[in-house]
């Protein structure tokens, strides 16, 4: 019997089979869990996520677009009409225009800064919103943040400053949540791997290349090696552990040298 057996959730933000939340998402499915997928409206985007998440049985895939109330709040119809809980939920949505991250941090536009804290913070607020109600006691949820949050990191810029407020979110978020519904929420900070998302940041294959040179490990991680830690904070295995930011970066977080 898995550990997921029986288990049903979201996860939010697969783009294609690069994506970490498609790493999640798989490590959950081989555990016997039952995932509903969100994508963004469109017929390519819909392709994407359809191709990934048919094969693995998916009762659910239906448009969302987080910057909508009305998008976030049919998804959740949808779900309910399917789903009567919610076990675990993984909120991988990030964006930012991509001057954001060629131009210096000084020079963000005030729309460029609102779109970015919208979609990849305020998002998570909206779907814990929205999932509230079927959250049970002993239920997960589970974002990916990354080191820029809490270190500069060049080429980050206001992605950090949301990845920031994103992981300030997680700790007063575990505190309702643990308080209101006995729910864990947790952050995964993963070391650098090629997705759709880091394509957009400056000179992140300088940023691969540096990361062995100074992690414990001496080497990069691989993106199953997320899967595997999203495995374990979505399961009961981690039944003690909320408010956490969980890195899975080769141990490169911890050195000072």
């Amino acid at each position: 019997m898995g550990l997921m057996e029986g288990k049903k959730g979201i996860v939010f933000g697969v783009a294609n089979d690069h994506s970490l939340a498609w790493y999640i998402a798989e490590r959950l499915h081989k555990e016997g869990a039952d995932i509903a997928f969100n994508h963004l409206p469109g017929e390519k985007m819909e392709r994407r996520v359809r191709k990934l998440a048919d094969p693995i049985g998916a009762k659910l895939i239906a448009p969302c677009d987080v910057t909508k109330d009305e998008d976030v709040d049919a998804f959740f119809s949808k779900y309910r009409e399917t789903y009567d809980r919610v076990d675990f939920l993984v909120h991988a949505i990030a964006y930012a225009n991509r001057e954001c991250l060629t131009n210096r941090f000084w020079q963000t536009g005030r729309e460029d800064f609102k779109q970015a804290m919208d979609i990849s913070v305020y998002s998570f607020i909206s779907v814990c919103q929205k999932a509230y109600e079927l959250f049970r006691e002993g239920s997960s949820v589970l974002t990916l943040s990354y080191l820029g949050a809490a270190k500069f990191v060049p080429g980050y810029n206001v992605m950090g400053v949301c990845k920031a407020a994103l992981e300030s979110s997680v700790r007063y978020m575990s505190a309702d949540l643990g308080d209101l519904k006995r729910t864990r929420v947790n952050a995964i900070s993963a070391g650098p791997c090629r997705t759709l998302s880091s394509a957009g940041i400056g000179g992140f294959d300088q940023i691969l290349d540096h990361y062995p040179t100074k992690s414990p490990l001496r080497r990069n991680i691989e993106s199953d090696e997320v899967g595997n830690s999203g495995l374990y904070l979505c399961s009961d295995l981690s039944s003690g552990v909320t408010g956490e930011i969980h890195y899975v970066d080769a141990g490169y977080n911890m050195v000072g040298w």
